[in-house]
């Protein structure tokens, strides 16, 4: 099973993504796609990991390339989120050429063929009107790209208002 979170920046979408894979069986896995940036950013992973760890979670650190996951069990993934992982594609400093659609969608259709259930985190960007330049544009466009086909796909898809899901497929679990 595909379930899909969307909406705005802190909304209450990872915690209730946490919430909704403590439902289901061990083994949880976590994928976080954040790139670590400077001293702050690695404190703030490694508290968040440990809370994790008390929930049950595996994290699996990976900013790139998700379809190169493999699990050791079926379990139930959280990915955390597209957005990073969709910056992180289309700005890889390793110089790895790629198309950034291509990738996270063939990653994330390998990484579902492993999990049980696969929950998704993902941003609702591009509506505020804005005029911006034309990389920022384009990564607006690959994530409403992803956002499309991943909802087409997932057999759940929820926005997050104030914490309150809100039904936009499926049904509320």
């Amino acid at each position: 099973m595909m379930i899909l979170l969307t909406g705005g920046s802190g909304c209450g979408k990872s915690t209730y993504a946490e919430a909704l894979c403590l439902r289901f069986p061990l083994p949880r896995y976590y994928v976080a796609t954040m790139r670590p940036y400077g001293e702050e950013s690695l404190i703030k992973i490694a508290r968040h990991r440990e809370m994790r760890a008390k929930k049950g979670f595996e994290t699996i650190e990976k900013q790139t390339d998700v379809g190169g996951i493999l699990l050791p069990r079926r379990g139930t993934v959280l990915l955390e989120c597209l957005c990073n992982l969709s910056a992180n594609e289309m700005f890889d400093e390793t110089g790895r050429e790629c198309d950034p659609f291509t990738q996270i969608m063939d990653g994330i259709s390998r990484l579902s063929r492993q999990a049980d259930n696969l929950i998704l985190v993902t941003n609702d960007v591009g509506a505020d009107g804005e005029i911006y330049e034309e990389s920022t544009l384009h990564y607006i466009r690959l994530l409403g790209r992803l956002n499309a086909e991943l909802a087409a796909k997932a057999d759940h898809v929820y926005e997050l208002c104030c914490g309150i899901p809100m039904v936009r497929k499926g049904a509320l679990l």
